[in-house]
């Protein structure tokens, strides 16, 4: 169980950046940050589900769902949940798509049933998330073989250093893990790592070196 101190350090931080992506939701659909900075490692994402033929799918910290959206409309799965815990990026993820069961929740907290899944995803909003007990609930939405896929931003990528000087405290246990520490603490969740990987992108990648951790629920 985590403690106290972890517990209410959780809750400041989702306060804090639910509150700051809410009032950030329209900026973060610009065309332009869009195809520099989040449709690279989504295009990961889509690639690696419709190689997994994957059926049932989360996309974890969705944003305004415009990934979740592609996988309903692109791979045509039986069902696509988008969660996140900012309602203002919820609000424009439901005008996105219909076709999508959007949950408002913490990564932490999966309103999801035991194995429900065949698949969770997750890109750039893994550095929010208290790391081991989200990956904890990944597997535990997942089926015995279920894929997983998280894009985080490298550590020492200069967007990624505000991001670090926030989160490294003893109340904020969730920061960007380097791609080492994503392959442990996938593994110390019970997760055989498959690839890792970096992502392309068309800006320089010292200024968003971030990678694809693949795996699957042992």
């Amino acid at each position: 169980m985590p403690s106290t101190a972890m517990t209410t350090g959780n809750r400041a931080l989702n306060q804090l950046v639910t509150g700051f992506f809410g009032n950030v939701a329209r900026a973060y659909d610009t065309k332009a940050l869009q195809q520099a900075v989040y449709r690279p490692p989504q295009d990961q994402v889509v690639a690696e589900l419709r190689a997994a033929g994957s059926r049932r799918i989360a996309d974890i910290g969705c944003g305004t769902g415009i990934l979740t959206t592609r996988i309903a409309e692109e791979l045509r799965p039986e069902v696509v949940y988008g969660v996140d815990a900012s309602t203002g990026m919820l609000a424009q993820a439901r005008a996105r798509c219909a076709d999508v069961h959007w949950r408002h929740s913490a990564a932490e907290h999966l309103p999801l049933g035991d194995g429900e899944l065949d698949a969770v995803v997750s890109t750039s909003a893994f550095h929010f998330f208290d790391h081991p007990v989200a990956l904890r609930e990944f597997h535990r939405v997942l089926v015995p073989g279920g894929l997983v896929a998280i894009a985080t931003m490298h550590p020492s990528a200069p967007t990624a250093r505000p991001i670090q000087r926030l989160t490294r405290s003893p109340l904020f246990p969730a920061h960007a893990p380097s791609p080492r520490e994503t392959r442990k603490l996938l593994e110390d969740a019970g997760f055989k790592v498959m690839d890792q990987r970096k992502i392309a992108r068309p800006i320089p990648a010292w200024l968003v070196p971030d990678v694809i951790t693949v795996g699957r629920r042992g």
